[in-house]
């Protein structure tokens, strides 16, 4: 395996990191920088208060000098004081041992102020003979970067998040976006689209997820290969069983013509039983090839249950049947072909494993969305490990219930499928415990 998405995101993420790194020192470099100079009409007053300094002092009016320090001292709350540079003090506040220790008398207004030092600094304007400095602690209103920890708040932990939340996005993009396509495809693929290919949709990715297409794709090749060839079976299947067929009815019809009476009635009960079995077969074929959705017309349950009731009462006279059923059953979206075979064949199935003379109760109600159609019989129930199993195709109970030569195991196969392209579902339940306790058919159907 080239690992070539492993290196990708290595890259991505090495690439990010670094320009995280990268662009939050750059911004705290320029930021801290632009924000630790003295505003300009800042530094505008602080020399100008020098040189009024340096006019009383070369006036030599010492009192007026030390009066004019003490009320500049009280109006900005701060320390002012004029002193020569061999650290001799003139006028003002008191020189401290700082004074006499430094390069400097004070920090120049031009220089730049350190934004994480507590204590505001010292600021010197020199008078023009060089020896002699105004000195003022730099008024607390003056002081730069007041925005500061914000700023710098921002730049160690909002800024890295968003930054690292865009670099986040960015690999789920690069990751989720061949995941994506290649759920497309296999979407359209369920739907039966057959010729749907991962790798096109990929483009000219080349990494393990366009490997991962092309094993989609080999298997999308292999599966509709064997689904086209399976109908086409079907097909040909249906096509050798009708013509045969059709021949049968042909000499049957001879036959009766000549008055050849003998096994003609069983001759002509199994041809309808294989031409029911190749129409159930090809119908169920083709519900699960293509999982249709029949939603093309409204539907009133109450006409259909009715006529199916009435055919059940003549084919079957000798069981009872009791209904439950409301004025009205309005259903939209639904189809009135699949919705009556699947409720005649579960109705048939009831009717058929209900002893003579035992009743089958059909009840409708009303759950606000749907519609529920309960179907119970009498018959001899199904043990509990079957209750989903009766709804594949061909299968078969060893018990009474599978005993009917005229069942192929396909009418609750069928009427599950018609049902779900409606959007309907039947379920199957044992009403009680016991031999001869009767099965309860559940069918729900949306009302829109």
């Amino acid at each position: 395996m080239s690992r070539k998405l492993f290196w990708k995101l290595c890259l991505i993420i090495a690439t990010g990191v670094v320009a995280l790194f990268y662009v939050i020192g750059l911004l705290t470099s320029r930021t801290e920088e632009g924000m630790s100079l003295l505003a300009v009409e800042d530094r505008q007053t602080l020399t100008a208060w020098g040189k009024e300094a340096q006019a009383l002092y070369l006036a030599g009016d010492e009192k007026k000098l030390a009066l004019w320090l003490a009320n500049l001292q009280r109006e900005e709350n701060t320390w002012a004081a004029v002193a020569s540079y061999d650290v001799k003090h003139l006028a003002g506040g008191d020189l401290g041992d700082k004074f006499s220790q430094g390069y400097n008398l004070g920090r120049n207004v031009e220089w730049k102020v350190h934004l994480y030092f507590a204590a505001n600094p010292t600021m010197e304007v020199p008078f023009t003979d060089q020896q002699v400095s105004f000195l003022i602690r730099l008024p607390e209103r003056m002081r730069p970067g007041v925005y500061w920890r914000h700023t710098e708040l921002t730049f160690q932990i909002i800024l890295p998040t968003i930054l690292l939340a865009l670099l986040s996005f960015i690999l789920y993009r690069h990751i989720m976006k061949p995941l994506l396509q290649l759920q497309l495809a296999t979407r359209r693929f369920s739907k039966g689209k057959f010729d749907v290919r991962a790798k096109a949709l990929m483009g000219e990715r080349n990494d393990e997820f366009s490997d991962l297409a092309g094993a989609f794709d080999q298997m999308a090749v292999r599966i509709g290969e064997q689904i086209i060839s399976q109908r086409q079976l079907i097909a040909d299947l249906s096509h050798e069983l009708r013509t045969p067929l059709t021949r049968l009815d042909i000499a049957l019809g001879a036959v009766k013509e000549r008055g050849e009476d003998e096994n003609i009635e069983r001759i002509d009960r199994e041809s309808s039983h294989i031409r029911k079995l190749v129409e159930d077969t090809l119908t169920l074929a083709w519900l699960e090839n293509e999982q249709p959705e029949l939603q093309q017309e409204s539907l009133e349950l109450i006409d259909l249950l009715d006529v199916l009731i009435d055919d059940a009462k003549f084919e079957f006279p000798d069981r009872e049947m009791v209904t439950q059923l409301p004025d009205s059953a309005l259903v939209e979206n639904s189809s009135h072909r699949a919705a009556g075979q699947a409720l005649e064949n579960i109705l048939r199935n009831a009717l058929r494993y209900t002893p003579s003379g035992k009743v089958v109760h059909v009840i409708l109600t009303d759950l606000g969305d749907v519609f529920q159609i309960d179907i119970l019989d009498q018959g001899p129930g199904v043990p509990d490990q079957f209750l989903s199993a009766i709804f594949k195709p061909f299968f078969r109970l060893d018990s009474s219930r599978g005993a009917e030569g005229s069942s192929f195991g396909l009418g609750l196969a069928l009427a599950q499928r018609q049902l779900a392209a409606i959007r309907s579902s039947v379920t199957a339940q044992n009403r009680g415990e016991g031999e001869g306790s009767g099965l309860c058919m559940t069918i729900k159907i949306p009302k829109v």
